[in-house]
């Protein structure tokens, strides 16, 4: 009797460690098989990564080459509209055209170039209005942000919404304005402009330009989790507001 109580107490060890053996086999195979699959899906993300940021490239190239003529002939048509052209106006043009020309083909330039290209953009609009005209420009940049130098912001961003509000703008009624803010502060960037919209324009015009999709495209492509955009219209006035957190974005780019 114990005999047999022996020979099945060693039968049940050795099936014991057969099974711990076996578990620990299957274990270890399950796992080398899994770190596999998860290199190998590292790999193909990565490779999508890649892939999705060359046609980013291509996209915003593509975009580049429509937009830089686009905006060529606004400003020139602005600027031979009045041959009265002071010092200021063809200073400011030099400026615009040395951006355009120079800083909008780098992937990116600082807040600092893009806002003084917005402002001098804004002054060449404002050459062919009537000097009385209910002009509403403001700007409160901190100029010690960490981000106000640094090269996170891509260029011509403030281009679309300057140019539809003098595009849409009713100038000849008598409670029409352009107001314009620019801000930068605590890495936020904030662009909001308001206008009173002239409903010929707004039907003939609203989905019509390149420039309003372009604009979409950018932001999605360049700042997609970084960005808020916000359009409305209420009372025949328009309003676009433009927020990007440059910090964030500043932060990603540099530990990504």
């Amino acid at each position: 009797m114990d005999g047999n109580y022996y020979m099945i107490h060693d039968y049940l060890i050795f099936f014991g460690v057969f099974a711990i053996f076996f578990f620990l086999t299957v274990s270890i195979y399950l796992f080398n098989q899994n770190q596999r699959l998860k290199n190998k899906n590292l790999r193909l993300f990565q490779t999508n990564k890649l892939i999705e940021q060359k046609l980013n490239e291509v996209q915003l190239e593509h975009i580049g080459t429509k937009l830089n003529p686009h905006l060529f002939k606004n400003i020139l048509n602005s600027v031979q509209s009045h041959a009265y052209q002071t010092y200021m106006s063809l200073d400011k043009l030099a400026n615009v055209l040395d951006y355009i020309l120079y800083e909008s083909n780098n992937k990116f330039v600082s807040p600092k170039e893009e806002l003084s290209f917005a402002l001098s953009l804004i002054e060449i609009n404002k050459i062919k209005v009537n000097p009385l005209f209910d002009f509403r420009i403001k700007s409160k940049i901190d100029k010690s942000d960490a981000v106000f130098e640094e090269k996170i912001f891509a260029p011509l961003l403030s281009v679309d919404l300057i140019e539809n509000a003098f595009k849409h703008t009713d100038f000849l009624a008598s409670d029409s304005f352009i107001s314009i803010l620019l801000e930068l502060e605590d890495g936020i960037f904030s662009m909001k402009v308001s206008n009173k919209a002239s409903l010929k324009n707004v039907l003939h015009k609203d989905h019509s330009g390149f420039g309003s999709q372009s604009l979409d495209q950018r932001l999605k492509m360049i700042y997609p989790n970084f960005y808020s955009l916000q359009k409305s219209s209420k009372n025949g006035i328009f309003t676009a507001e433009l927020t990007i957190n440059l910090g964030e974005f500043y932060d990603k780019m540099r530990y990504s």
